[in-house]
């Protein structure tokens, strides 16, 4: 069941995938952006809302360096991105969370600074986590430069040309952020504080708002320093090749167990996504409006295709499995009746049979983009109260515990955890950044302080300590004589209405991959061309293709 009151139709329901079909990590690791994803949320909210976008301070030298301020105003509230650019050595250029100096930093600002509050961040957002920031504050982020990318455009653009577009397309961003922080990090606002707003109320709004202000950052540095190597005959960039850039992000190890340790929130995710897809194919006939936007969608996924590049030999495969995917796409709809009954699901089902889980993922992304109307609200349903599940039902009989178990962690009781792969790695956090991190069991040390994210091996110990008690003893007993299993049996408890809440595999075998956890979250924030650069950190890009601040009134945004 959903904890919203949407699609409990028998109707809808029947077309909604299991939890046992779509929370494999294969499957996750073959996630695609869609329009419930959180940064095109936001710019819908900012398109169709009271919100005007300026940029009332650039106080950059010839250098480059200095400051900048980019304020989102509406009718209640602002907010302003304040950005500090660095002259940074290139023996101190690294993407590494260690790094201690960025060619630029950021903080999302809460209301319109002063320059008394501009001086006080300027004193502490350029040393990130060695500075301190205030609840005013709602992220702290730094970038780097693209230094080959950046450096040509720069000069094209000086000489009054346009930049080499192969060159544009191999990288597609002029800065990649290292980290995004909020929800609290370092001083700043705390997520509750924050949430009740409307234009918060979305997942990870402040931290996709800071992108997106980021990206206009890195034209406006890029075009002024052009101007201040080429004068009067430096140009503009071309608005095609302007909008063809994003924000690039190295994303490691750190962003993984943030899936596993928010049950809720990620059965949030997943619901409004399936329900989504549920409502699409539960439609009795299609448009021929539709039709044609689903075309359109089809033909920027060949084309974002064709420019996704990667040399990681899992993504390249997949990279092969989804071109292929989308060529079997088009041919397919050279040839399916819209008029037949229920030709979404039609659809859907010939996807499901033919396409590897690459192509089905991307034809579920293509059927949600022309039903907006249909599906856009399930956007405001992606957060949760997770305090609201937190509380232990100690009444609860151990044999309805166990029957949740049996029902909802039967994948995980099948695993043989006395075999060495079943249990080869574990989750730990560094003692220098405070991040997590995986070791290899057999011969890293650290085992002794794993944390909890081996939610199959919890399981199937919690199954074994309740095979000792009898069927009518409450909960509550059994966690005063065994307190170590509160955890998993919190988790059983939550999984019971939230069928979507866990992860079903095991996070602590030999050939787990990270990089499925990392791009499941990624494709959520609606991140594209996801390159992996081993099996724990990978780079993206965020809001190619999308309007910037002085687009987004004047465009259909959908």
């Amino acid at each position: 069941m959903s904890l919203y009151d949407h699609d409990t139709s028998s109707d809808t329901a029947d077309y909604r995938r299991p939890a046992t079909e779509v929370m494999r990590l294969a499957r996750m690791g073959s996630s695609h952006p869609t329009r419930l994803s959180f940064l095109r949320v936001l710019l819908r909210r900012l398109a169709s809302g009271d919100w005007d976008v300026d940029r009332p301070v650039w106080a950059v030298d010839a250098k480059g360096v200095g400051h900048a301020v980019y304020r989102v105003r509406g009718a209640e509230q602002t907010y302003s991105l304040v950005a500090f650019s660095h002259d940074l050595p290139a023996e101190m250029r690294s993407d590494r969370v260690i790094a201690t100096a960025w060619d630029a930093t950021f903080t999302l600002f809460d209301g319109d600074p002063t320059p008394a509050d501009i001086a006080r961040l300027g004193d502490n957002v350029p040393y990130q986590e060695a500075g301190r920031i205030s609840p005013r504050e709602l992220t702290l982020a730094r970038a780097n430069r693209s230094v080959r990318l950046f450096d040509h455009v720069v000069g094209a653009l000086s000489h009054g040309k346009q930049p080499d577009r192969e060159e544009i397309d191999a990288v597609g961003y002029l800065m990649r952020t290292t980290a995004v922080y909020g929800s609290g990090k370092f001083g700043a606002a705390d997520r509750d504080d924050i949430a009740r707003r409307p234009e918060l109320a979305a997942p990870f709004q402040v931290e996709m708002l800071t992108v997106w202000l980021i990206r206009a950052f890195t034209v406006d540095i890029v075009e002024h320093m052009a101007v201040v190597k080429g004068g009067d005959r430096a140009v503009r960039l071309d608005p095609t090749v302007r909008r063809s850039l994003g924000v690039g992000n190295s994303t490691g190890l750190g962003m993984a167990p943030f899936l596993v340790r928010h049950p809720v929130l990620l059965n949030n995710w997943i619901m409004a996504r399936e329900d989504a897809l549920a409502r699409v194919r539960a439609q009795p006939g299609a448009t021929a409006a539709a039709v044609s936007r689903l075309h359109e969608a089809l033909d920027l996924s060949i084309a974002n295709a064709e420019l996704w590049r990667s040399e990681h030999p899992v993504q390249v495969a997949k990279l092969h499995d989804l071109r292929r995917d989308l060529a079997l796409v088009s041919d397919k709809l050279a040839n399916w009746d819209p008029q037949q009954p229920h030709p979404w699901d039609a659809l859907w089902r010939w996807g499901a049979a033919s396409l590897t889980y690459e192509g089905q993922e991307a034809l579920l992304s293509l059927m949600l983009e022309p039903h907006g109307e249909l599906v856009d609200d399930l956007a405001d349903h992606m957060g949760a109260d997770e305090a609201a599940s937190f509380q232990l039902n100690g009444a609860m009989t151990v044999k309805a515990l166990r029957d949740i178990l049996v029902t909802e962690y039967a994948w995980a009781l099948s695993i043989d955890f006395t075999s060495p792969e079943n249990i080869a790695r574990f989750w730990y956090v560094s003692e220098e950044k405070l991040e997590p991190r995986l070791g290899e069991r057999a011969f890293e040390d650290g085992a002794a302080l794993e944390q909890p994210l081996c939610i199959a091996r919890l399981m199937s110990e919690l199954d074994a300590t309740l095979q000792g008690y009898d069927g009518m003893t409450p909960v509550a007993s059994v966690l005063l004589a065994h307190p170590e299993h509160r955890y998993a049996v919190r988790r059983v408890q939550i999984a019971q209405h939230h069928p979507f809440a866990e992860i079903r595999d095991n996070l602590i075998a030999a050939d787990m991959l990270p990089i499925d956890l990392l791009r499941c979250k990624l494709a959520f924030f609606g991140a594209s061309q996801f390159d992996p650069r081993s099996d724990r950190w990978v780079r993206i890009n965020l809001f190619q293709g999308a309007s910037y601040p002085d687009e987004i009134k004047s465009e259909d945004i959908r």
